[in-house]
């Protein structure tokens, strides 16, 4: 893959911050660009990314943006101004690459919105295990109006949503509403502005008291499967239910439900 232009900045386009509880926020740091996707800014999410994979502290991600929008797409004047085709090439491969890493991601991670998430910033949200929005976002496939096909964000936004919602975004390239994403699957939760905060931290802090162990193998397991036929489905998911019996989490959650105690867990 070719090697892409990176952006010259004075700060850190992905800023981290890790909870004592194993919530750990990633935020993207563009904000004049509406976090923009640039080729910087995906690198740097990427690389935080990776290093929280096997980080054993680290049990839910959030992603946020910084500033007046969570994440307005790919940057359009960063492409208009590398428009060959093996730069194109690169960055789409860049984009896709960082999507799928978020899906194989062995710890949930939530989207936390405001403002607007179009474009790719709607590919962000969909790719994400869960999303929580403030009622003032707003959600966009816009490509069609310039004449580029959000064909990439496609891809999410088609996993996430009805065939009928999914296209209709694709092809008015109109801004939805929070409410509305929420009615067609994009997003999970709607809340007023000043209840954002909370409401993310109180779904992510939930999350991250159940077994580590249980949640990646139920992560992993989930993707997997919807992409199975009905039997290969049942038959795999059989077998990851065995695989989870097998842990000592497991024999722990089981024992603590019996004895009426909370379970204290290992990770294993």
């Amino acid at each position: 893959m070719a090697a892409l232009p990176a952006e010259q900045v004075t700060e850190a386009l992905v800023l981290r911050s890790d909870s004592p509880n194993g919530v750990t926020t990633l935020t993207l740091n563009r904000p004049g660009a509406r976090n923009a996707l640039s080729v910087g800014l995906m690198e740097a999410l990427q690389t935080e990314l990776d290093s929280v994979r096997d980080d054993k502290s680290v049990k839910v991600v959030v992603i946020e943006g910084a500033g007046p929008g969570f994440c307005a797409g790919h940057d359009l004047k960063e492409m208009r101004a590398n428009s060959g085709r093996a730069y194109t090439e690169a960055l789409f491969a860049q984009c896709s690459r960082l999507m799928v890493s978020i899906t194989h991601l062995p710890k949930p991670v939530i989207a936390k919105v405001h403002g607007i998430a179009t474009a790719a910033g709607s590919q962000l949200v969909a790719t994400c295990d869960l999303a929580i929005a403030s009622n003032e976002a707003r959600f966009a496939t816009p490509g069609v109006n310039i004449g580029l096909f959000c064909s990439t964000p496609m891809v999410a936004l088609s996993r996430a949503v009805g065939r009928k919602a999914a296209m209709e975004m694709l092809l008015s390239g109109e801004l939805i509403a929070a409410e509305k994403a929420r009615e067609i699957g994009l997003i999970n939760r709607v809340v007023a502005p000043d209840a954002l905060d909370d409401e993310v931290a109180a779904l992510a802090d939930q999350i991250a008291s159940k077994s580590p162990v249980t949640v990646a193998i139920g992560k992993e397991a989930f993707y997997r499967q919807v992409e199975m036929t009905l039997e290969d489905a049942y038959a795999y998911t059989a077998q990851v239910m065995t695989e989870n019996m097998m842990k000592r989490d497991a024999a722990e959650g089981i024992d603590a439900f019996i004895e009426k105690r909370e379970p204290q867990w290992t990770g294993e």
